[in-house]
Order: C-alpha cells, then sequence, then structure tokens
C-alpha cells in the first residue's frame, strides 16, 4: 500500500475546498496545501505507482524520478510563494483557480501515460485561461480568448499525435520519442506551443502582461516549464530543439528590449530563458540535462520575483508602462531590493541562482564542441542583463522622476518577495543542494576563477553598452509587431471572407437549393412513378424517329396535363407493409444462409 498521494489530486482537490473559506481561515488553508504537498513529495519513492487500467490501457499517475521530483519541488515551492504573494485576495475564483493550474502542472510531471497527461495537459489551458481573464478589462478578455485558442490548437496537435503514436505501437505510455513520424512531429509541434517556442510565442506575451498582479506570477512558472518537462523526457538529444533554443535566446531578448510594458519586457524574457533550456534539451548530455532542469528550478524562483516587484509596481501605480514610471526607489526602497536579487540571479550574477544554472547548458554546448550555439547562447547571456538585468530595473525605479510616491505594497506581497530572493541567493551561495537533486549525479564546478571572472567581463561589457547607448534606448509609445500579427489580422481576413463572398455564395446556394432542388422534389413525390414515365418518353424523344415525335410530343403533354393524376394505380397500404416484410425477411435469409 503506497503512503503517498498524487501531487496533482492535493491541489485540484484542494481547489475544491478554497470558496468554502473566508478569512483567516482561507488564507491559513492556501498556505497549509503547499507544505503538505511538499511533505507529501518527500515521501514519494523512485519508481511506479497508482497505476489503473482503462479500456486495456495502464493510466499512470504515479512515475515519479529524479527528473520528476525536480520539477514537482520547484513547482510545490512555486504554489506556496504565489499564494502567500495573492493572500490579501478577497475573491475566491482566482485562488482556484491558481491552484487547479498548478495541480495540472504536477499532474504532467507525474503521469506515465499519455491520457492521463493530455487531461492533465488541458486542465492547465483552461484554468490559466480564467487567471488571463480574471483581470476582467477589455484587453484581457482578448487576450485571454487568443490563449485559449492557441493552446486549444496546440492540445489539438497534441491529441492527434497521442492516437497515431498509440496506433501505431499499441501503447499510451509517456517516454523517450524517436523524431522519425509523423506523431512524433504532431507531439512535438503540440509540446512547442506550450514552451513559446517561436513563432508559436506570441500568445505568452500577449497574455501574460494582461492578467491580474497575482495572476501574471503564476502564469509565469507552469505552463513554459511543464512544456520544458514534457520535451526533457520525450526528446532528448533532437538536434532541431538545439536550434530551436538558440533562436529562442536571441528572439527573446530583440523584442525585450523594444518593448515599453515592464511586463511585456519580463514576458519576451521567458522567451529568452526557456530558449536555454530548450537548447540544453536539445543537447542531449548529461550536463546539458542537469543543466536544463536546474535552469527551469531557478528561472521559475527569479522570473516570479521580477513579476512580484513588478506587480507589486503596478499594484501600488495602477501602472505598466516605463515611460510612466520613474524614480520610484524613493518610495519603495524594499521593493527595489528584491527586484534587483532576481535581476542578478536572471543576469547570472556569481552567488545567485542563476550563475550556477545557465553555466551548466553553455558548458555543455562547448564539451560538445558546437562553437556556433556556444557563441549564441555567450550571446544571449549578456543581452538577459542587457533588458531584464539593468533596463526593468533602471526605468522603473530610477531615470527620469515620473512624480509618482507609491508606498510599499502590502506585507503578505514583501513576504513573497523576500523567501523567493532568499532562494535565490541559497542555492547561488550552496548549488549543491539543487545539484544533489539533479537527473544525473553532477560533476560541474561553477566556482572556478575562469568562470566568475568570464561572466563578470560579460556582464561588465553588457553595463557599458548599456550606458553608452542609453540615448538610443529612452523608451517611447511603441507597439512591437509579433508572429500574433498574422492570426490576428488573417482572422479578420477570414472573418471578412465569410461574412462577404462566402455569405453571399451561400445564400445563391440556398436559393438554389430551396427553391429549385426542394420543389423538383415535392413534385417528383407527388408520383414519382409518373415522372419516372415523363422521364422515359422524353428518353425516347431524342432517339425515335420524326414521325413517331409528334406522337410521343402528345402523350409527354397529356401526362403534365393530369400529373400527379392517377397515372399508375397505387398499392394499397396493407399491401406495401406485406411486402416489404416480406423482402427484408428474404435479405435477412440470404445473409445468413
Amino acid at each position: 500500500m503506497t503512503n503517498w498521494i498524487p501531487p496533482a489530486a492535493i491541489f485540484i482537490f484542494g481547489a475544491c475546498i478554497i470558496p468554502f473559506l473566508t478569512g483567516k481561515a482561507k488564507q491559513v488553508y492556501l498556505l497549509l496545501l503547499p507544505v503538505l504537498a511538499f511533505i507529501n513529495l518527500l515521501n514519494m519513492p523512485e519508481g511506479t505507482d497508482w497505476v489503473f487500467n482503462f479500456l486495456g490501457y495502464e493510466v499512470i499517475f504515479g512515475k515519479v524520478d529524479k527528473l520528476s521530483k525536480v520539477f514537482g519541488y520547484i513547482f510545490v515551492i512555486m504554489a506556496f510563494g504565489g499564494a502567500l504573494f495573492s493572500l490579501h485576495l478577497k475573491e475566491q475564483q482566482e485562488s482556484v483557480a491558481g491552484f487547479l493550474y498548478a495541480g495540472g502542472s504536477l499532474g504532467v510531471v507525474f503521469a506515465g501515460d499519455f491520457l492521463s497527461l493530455f487531461i492533465f495537459w488541458e486542465i492547465m489551458s483552461v484554468s490559466s485561461t480564467y487567471i488571463v481573464w480574471s483581470r476582467r478589462t477589455k484587453a484581457a478578455q482578448d487576450a485571454g480568448l487568443r490563449y485559449i485558442l492557441v493552446h486549444l490548437l496546440g492540445g489539438l496537435f497534441l491529441l492527434f499525435g497521442i492516437i497515431i503514436n498509440a496506433s501505431n505501437s499499441g501503447s499510451i505510455e509517456f517516454g523517450f520519442i524517436e523524431l522519425n513520424g509523423l506523431a512524433s512531429y504532431l507531439i512535438l509541434i503540440g509540446f512547442a506551443v506550450n514552451a513559446a517556442i517561436p513563432p508559436l510565442s506570441a500568445w505568452l506575451s500577449d497574455s501574460y502582461p494582461e492578467s491580474t498582479v497575482t495572476g501574471a506570477v503564476f502564469l509565469s512558472a507552469f505552463t513554459t516549464k511543464t512544456a520544458v518537462y514534457v520535451l526533457c523526457r520525450a526528446f532528448p538529444g533532437a538536434e532541431i530543439l538545439i536550434w530551436a533554443g538558440a533562436l529562442m535566446t536571441i528572439y527573446g531578448i530583440i523584442y525585450a528590449i523594444l518593448e515599453n510594458d515592464m511586463r511585456r519586457v519580463l514576458a519576451y524574457s521567458i522567451i529568452n530563458q526557456v530558449g536555454f533550456m530548450v537548447a540544453g534539451i536539445g543537447i542531449g548530455t548529461e550536463l546539458s540535462i542537469n543543466g536544463t532542469a536546474s535552469h527551469a528550478f531557478a528561472h521559475i524562483l527569479y522570473k516570479a520575483l521580477l513579476f512580484m516587484s513588478a506587480g507589486a509596481v503596478l499594484y501600488r501605480t495602477g501602472k505598466s508602462k516605463c515611460t510612466d514610471l520613474g524614480g520610484l526607489y524613493k518610495t519603495m526602497p524594499v521593493t527595489l531590493i528584491f527586484c534587483l536579487v532576481g535581476a542578478a540571479s536572471i543576469s547570472a550574477f556569481p552567488l545567485t541562482g542563476g550563475f550556477i544554472s545557465k553555466s551548466m547548458i553553455i558548458s555543455a554546448s562547448g564539451h560538445e564542441k558546437m562553437t556556433v550555439i556556444w557563441l549564441l547562447l555567450n550571446l544571449a547571456s549578456a543581452g538577459v542583463f542587457l533588458h531584464a538585468g539593468i533596463k526593468f530595473p533602471y526605468f522603473v525605479f530610477f531615470a527620469k522622476d515620473s512624480g509618482l510616491r507609491p508606498k510599499e505594497p502590502p506585507l503578505n506581497m514583501l513576504l513573497a518577495m523576500g523567501f523567493f530572493a532568499f532562494l535565490c541567493i541559497f542555492i547561488g551561495v550552496f548549488p549543491g543542494v539543487l545539484y544533489r537533486i539533479l537527473p544525473y549525479p553532477v560533476e560541474f564546478v561553477p566556482y572556478t576563477a575562469s568562470h566568475v571572472i568570464n561572466q563578470l567581463q560579460i556582464l561588465l561589457f553588457s553595463a557599458l553598452a548599456f550606458f553608452t547607448l542609453l540615448k538610443f534606448l529612452q523608451r517611447t509609445e511603441t507597439i512591437s509587431l509579433d508572429t500574433d500579427w498574422f492570426y490576428r489580422k488573417g482572422s479578420r481576413a477570414f472573418l471578412w471572407f465569410v461574412d462577404n463572398p462566402m455569405s453571399r455564395f451561400g445564400h445563391q446556394m440556398g436559393k438554389i437549393f430551396f427553391y429549385y432542388i426542394l420543389d423538383s422534389l415535392i413534385w417528383f413525390s407527388r408520383n414519382p412513378l409518373a415522372v419516372l414515365k415523363m422521364a422515359a418518353d422524353t428518353m425516347f424523344l431524342l432517339v425515335s424517329d420524326p414521325d413517331q415525335r409528334i406522337e410521343i410530343k402528345k402523350r409527354i403533354e397529356k401526362e403534365k396535363e393530369i400529373y400527379p393524376g392517377d397515372i399508375i394505380k397505387h398499392w394499397p397500404i396493407g399491401s406495401t407493409v406485406l411486402y416489404l416484410t416480406f423482402f427484408l425477411l428474404t435479405c435477412l435469409l440470404v445473409y445468413y444462409l
């Protein structure tokens, strides 16, 4: 008998109780549930458990190994920090959606089969959409609609891939997949949508900045990192992911530098950071997989911290654009300190989480002699400090004084930021704590003189470049066109096509069908045998001699005059039923004999 329960069940069933709680009881419950889930996670031994038979297939809710546990740990930690950050919320719905979201992510992480994985995958999509809609603005409603449509499309690709894969293999077990057929590519596309691999990435930068202050923190953690996990499980060593990841790192930097909205800067930064992880999966060595898992762990901590600091600013000022902010260090110094910890960690400063994780992936590319990839990842690492390490805190807290004098956010928000800031520094100072839970034994040593010096040189170069080019980096009111432009404009063109030429065509076809075809069918039904006789006479008219045509024409005219008439004697209803019954019995006898 197992002594643990699936972590997903704790959050999903636990979320159902939240609407019945209020006040302090609700706050204690929101914090206690992740703690219980973490204790449960510590007691989960490696192996396979919670296996059920469904339609001849094995459905596995508990496939536990080191890879799944490292993602499980950080997801539960994130759920606790996110709950603490949102403790001041009075409405229940967003808390319910947040815990369902966390539960769906944990369900994917410990799923041993495609069926349960797909179910939890869709729970993630629906619950995260509600988080976007929770802000209840027109922009959030539109972004949430686009978000769910993109994820439903990705889910369909994944579902079709799963069906074809199960048909070919006779199994729904989830594990390594050879990238060599239609099913594998469909599954890869389904995973790539959630990983925000360009050009399937615009949903992220479109929706996350439009969500609530607290919702964006949850969104920053689960969807993309769950995709990283499934890619790590299914497609390690897939060469296409190396180049896709390298593209993501550069793509995210370019758009983050161009952006004016602080949360949109951080959203594009997610694409950049996930790019490192995707590249690590593509490299596929033990070092790179360890680097991917550790970087996902560290990234959730510092990215949540950055979204919390941005959310705190938005919560107090109601503003999110860099052009509307500045000088906030005067009245929000604690938020600034926590923001700088997150900025240092994402920039891979020594003694922070980003330093001990990202360098593993870059080193793995160097060990495999992938010179171009190594150069791109180092370039991207410098760019991270440029946009998230300097630009975000500089324009929000320093730069030109906006005249705003907001106070610090509520205590629970400060505690949540402090919790994540502590963890960012803790794993940076004591990397062995994180390295011990990684999938493979770790021999990588981050704190060597050459590594520290090289990283500091990159950071100093980025800082010099930023302040040298500062007059060109001043933000203005701009709109960045991303790949979503194509389906936004394309959908409008499609709707115009449906509403205009297709509508007119349908109207004409309707007229033809209803006014001509249906009328003809009604006319035919009045006396089918008489119609057939007229049709036969018409055919005879075409092939008959000239002398016979006059007689046939007269007969056809007479038939039309008396139609429907009683040209052919109708069978009584009783006789008709009898003959039909006899015919059906004959058919059955012939079939069985």
